[in-house]
């Protein structure tokens, strides 16, 4: 802990000190009118790194150069397993609140729990009534979950994590590939199997990648006349649908959007609604890739 302790203070001075010679010559806010380029901060960072190791080497006990550059992320964007996983869970954490939103207003759309949902309309129809009560309402809530969490603040400087870092369930050959030299030093054998692992890795987010892209290239189709027919039916309903805006009332038509939207399950059918099925047939560039 206390060589650990050591690095952060060295690191910090080092750090300082470099930042304000690189400063000196420049202008006031010339990081924000010229910013450094990634190569430019991945040079000051390994220079700091060798500032720092040097430094360390000489302290007692000395402190080895690979402690340090770990510990500046030096190598930060090589690939490790660990991370990956580690990143994934991050992601899905910060997502989960939307998460369990998104489950309970479909359970709130299936009349689940009947009193809820009632409760729901009638909130809806007063903020359709009264709009002017939409963003005193989302930041009243926000408040009361801020006063709600207060209790469980946490009153701990922050610290390493494992569990975050996925440190210890970590297979000891990810530990090994993610301290591997670059490039590998490892047997052919093993950077055969690491590199089929991470070829199953890279597929399923290939995969992802490319349903995005699908995603997006059947809104591009919506105008750009590759279906003829759908870009016809598209037209005709945006030009329909400006003339039913302008003359309707907009409290109207979100009310009666919401409405549908929280209809009765008696009301719904099993099957893809119009739209979606009209989305899902639009044309992509998919059947173009070899």
């Amino acid at each position: 802990m206390g060589e650990v302790q050591l690095a952060v203070r060295f690191t910090c001075s080092s750090l300082l000190n470099m930042m304000h010679l690189y400063s000196q010559p420049l202008l006031p806010k010339m990081h924000y009118v010229h910013p450094l380029s990634v190569i430019q901060v991945d040079n000051l960072r390994r220079q700091a790194t060798n500032i720092v190791s040097t430094r360390l080497g000489r302290a007692e006990p000395p402190l080895r150069k690979e402690i340090v550059e770990y510990m500046l992320d030096v190598d930060s964007h090589m690939w490790s397993m660990r991370k990956s996983k580690a990143n994934f869970f991050r992601i899905m954490g910060v997502l989960s609140p939307l998460i369990a939103v998104a489950k309970w207003f479909d359970q709130i759309c299936l009349w689940r729990n009947p009193l809820t949902t009632i409760l729901i309309h009638v909130l809806f129809v007063i903020l359709v009534l009264y709009p002017e009560l939409i963003l005193p309402t989302i930041f009243l809530y926000l408040f009361l979950i801020g006063v709600w969490y207060y209790r469980w603040r946490p009153r701990q400087p922050p610290h390493m994590d494992t569990r975050l870092s996925h440190a210890e369930t970590a297979h000891p050959d990810e530990l090994d590939e993610e301290f591997d030299t670059f490039p590998t030093s490892r047997p052919p054998d093993v950077v055969r199997m690491r590199y089929d692992r991470l070829r199953s890795v890279a597929g399923r987010i290939q995969t992802v990648v490319g349903d995005l892209a699908t995603q997006g290239e059947r809104l591009q189709s919506l105008l750009s006349w590759r279906d003829p027919r759908a870009t016809a039916l598209f037209v005709v309903f945006c030009f329909f649908f400006a003339i039913v805006l302008y003359v309707t009332p907009f409290r109207v038509v979100v009310f009666l959007a919401g409405l549908y939207v929280l209809r009765h399950p008696r009301f719904r059918h099993r099957m893809p609604s119009v739209p979606l099925n009209f989305f899902r047939r639009l044309p992509a560039r998919t059947d173009s890739m070899l």
